[in-house]
């Protein structure tokens, strides 16, 4: 199998459950995500459409299964930055390494320009020390490999598994930033023309 056999799709509320199941792991298992507790179906189909009111929200596939998602959400509330995203990627532990976060990203990345969004920044988890049983630098390579540059990072400023880790924060830009700058559309303002462009993604 390869990248080409995935397919990227929008999510829909209807999808909680199957996408809890890709990210429950990385909440029980894994220092990658801080929170604590697997949030409820109900819960989970609340964030998705809330995202969905103004970023995009999609879903990777492989032969009709879910292999992982991404999603764009709010920086920061002030008017300033609606220029920014934070994106978020998860890939089910079974299938990394093979396209699916690669493919979501880019798909994510063409339907931010699509917006007119202009930077994409990761808030990435880090471990302390080398060997960690509940985080590697994987993510951090991940967002590297994808042409984003480390801004900043802060320490010990996340408590889980009797554990400190630190934070880093990454950027790409790509768009460019002009002195007269159109305001960014929202997701349903130009859903139906991304949707046509996942159709042969």
């Amino acid at each position: 199998m390869n990248s080409q056999d995935i397919r990227i799709r929008t999510a829909v509320p209807e999808d909680a459950e199957k996408l809890l199941e890709i990210y429950g792991p990385y909440v029980e298992k894994t220092a990658i995500t801080f929170e604590y507790q697997i949030p409820s179906a109900e819960e989970f189909a609340r964030r998705i459409r809330e995202t969905l009111k103004r970023y995009p929200y999609l879903v990777a596939e492989r032969e009709g299964e879910m292999t992982g998602y991404a999603y764009a959400g709010t920086f920061h509330d002030r008017a300033a930055y609606d220029w920014a995203v934070e994106t978020s990627i998860y890939v089910a532990r079974d299938q990394r390494k093979r396209g699916v976060g690669r493919r979501l990203h880019a798909a994510l990345e063409m339907a931010l320009r699509e917006q007119g969004i202009l930077n994409m920044n990761a808030c990435v988890a880090c471990p302390r020390r080398e060997e960690d049983p509940y985080l590697t630098r994987d993510s951090l390579e991940f967002h590297r490999h994808l042409g984003y540059r480390l801004v900043g990072e802060f320490f010990q400023c996340g408590y889980k598994f009797g554990r400190w880790y630190n934070m880093a924060w990454l950027e790409k830009h790509i768009g460019d930033h002009l002195k007269v700058q159109k305001a960014p559309k929202s997701f349903g303002e130009v859903r139906d023309r991304i949707e046509e462009e996942l159709e042969t993604f």
